[in-house]
């Protein structure tokens, strides 16, 4: 019996036996559905050809022995199809190696996966914040960030889209102003048509928003009210009465724009869910950011995640789409020998994006790539130290209402001088042109 990881191995080898076949073909796709049974499907006119059908009959026979018990029987392993485009829908795809018509199509449990990459947004620029874990800091420095730029004049759009751990909104709300709705609630209501009902009610204005606005959409309002039982349903697509399907990352984009037309941000920032699950895809590759922080501290658990994730935008052929919008940020960087700690952190992140999306070429030659020293590169971290001041979230607000400049300069200064940088913003020009080699 094989095993899901079993299936890519024999599937290539089937694969290449019969390559002339396959060859023949306009497209081949390799279709594994949600409980991970792999099927074939060829275009439509392949079944009038007696010859070739037979051939790939057998190629599914072989297969089917091969990948047992991933496999469909009773004849159903072979389907056919009038169009390329149609297979391929609603699935995460990646072409098969070897193969310039032939594609993996994998069905999930939700419609957003990690190979569907957004365009960059123009503008407002929009600025995600992630992590694999949570427990970073990761939420708290955003904060900070946010804090920082409305005390140079800045209007920020805040976003709390770590619906399963929210809490972002109290660090920048007390709760007398917390809005009557979130998140939740509008993506809940857009499933009826029913979004614009509260999307006037569910922002509010910090009142650290010094000389300009921070405007703060948490995942749920002031009363949380049925919160597990909306929660289960914000992921779902928008389906229309004509059958059409709108999916969660899209509905998503589209509550981003009503929001920054409404509001007229001069940038959003967004606290993203923690993880690799398909729904903190969204967040990462489908918002459209320009700029995606990876929060990280130095371990094994970091490295080993970001190399599965970097690794499946590798062999998807999409790592051109996102690898110049990524900037690793250490975070928690301790206060006892911090320079060693980061120059660790600098030496993994290094080998992490040698490995997987700098081009293979000399740190001097053409294409993109960055050697180990290169303060511009997206493995050089932006550092957040520890503060013991900072380490409880709920905590926060009260904490950003009295710190004095110097602090937040202390701790976030690594991250957010860089971080204005990028936008434009600071001293100097950005931080990292599109694409550009160093």
């Amino acid at each position: 019996m094989t095993t899901f990881d079993g299936i890519l191995p024999h599937l290539r080898e089937v694969l290449g036996s019969h390559r002339q076949t396959l060859e023949e073909l306009d497209w081949f796709v390799v279709n594994r559905d949600l409980n991970g049974r792999v099927r074939l499907i060829v275009p439509e006119a392949t079944a009038s050809n007696p010859d070739v059908r037979a051939r790939l009959e057998q190629l599914y026979a072989e297969l089917a022995r091969q990948i047992a018990p991933h496999h469909h029987s009773g004849g159903t392993g072979l389907l056919y199809e009038p169009d390329l485009d149609i297979s391929l829908e609603h699935g995460s795809r990646t072409p098969i190696e070897g193969f310039s018509n032939g594609w993996m199509v994998d069905r999930l449990a939700v419609d957003s996966h990690w190979t569907d990459i957004a365009p960059e947004h123009g503008d407002p620029p929009r600025i995600v914040f992630a992590s694999l874990k949570g427990g970073v800091g990761r939420s708290t420095a955003l904060a900070a960030c946010a804090w920082k730029l409305a005390q140079h004049g800045k209007r920020v759009l805040v976003l709390d889209l770590d619906l399963e751990s929210p809490g972002l909104s109290s660090s920048l709300l007390p709760e007398d102003r917390q809005p009557s709705y979130g998140v939740t609630d509008w993506l809940v209501e857009d499933l009826v048509d029913n979004g614009g009902s509260v999307l006037q009610e569910m922002f509010a204005a910090s009142p650290l928003s010094h000389d300009g606005e921070i405007y703060v959409v948490p995942a749920h309002g002031r009363d949380p009210g049925e919160y597990l039982a909306k929660l289960g349903r914000v992921w779902m697509p928008n389906v229309g009465a004509d059958g059409s399907r709108e999916p969660w990352t899209a509905r998503l984009r589209r509550l981003l724009a009503e929001l920054e037309k409404n509001l007229r941000p001069d940038v959003t920032l967004i606290d993203a869910r923690a993880g690799l699950s398909e729904i903190a895809s969204s967040c990462i590759a489908g918002l459209e950011a320009r700029l995606i922080l990876l929060f990280a501290i130095d371990g094994h658990q970091s490295w080993s995640g970001y190399r599965l994730l970097f690794r499946h935008w590798q062999r998807a052929g999409i790592a051109e789409l996102i690898r110049d919008r990524l900037q690793m940020v250490a975070a928690m960087v301790p206060e006892i020998d911090p320079a060693s700690y980061l120059a660790a952190f600098r030496e993994e992140a290094h080998d992490l994006f040698l490995d997987t999306l700098y081009d293979e070429i000399p740190p001097n030659g053409e294409g993109w790539n960055f050697d180990l020293a290169d303060d511009t590169a997206p493995h050089h971290p932006w550092p957040v130290r520890w503060h013991r001041g900072y380490a409880a979230l709920r905590t926060l607000h009260g904490k950003l209402a009295t710190v004095d400049d110097d602090e937040i300069r202390h701790t976030f200064g690594g991250l957010i001088d860089p971080l204005e940088r990028s936008l434009g913003w600071g001293d100097g020009d950005e931080i990292r042109p599109p694409g550009g080699n160093r």
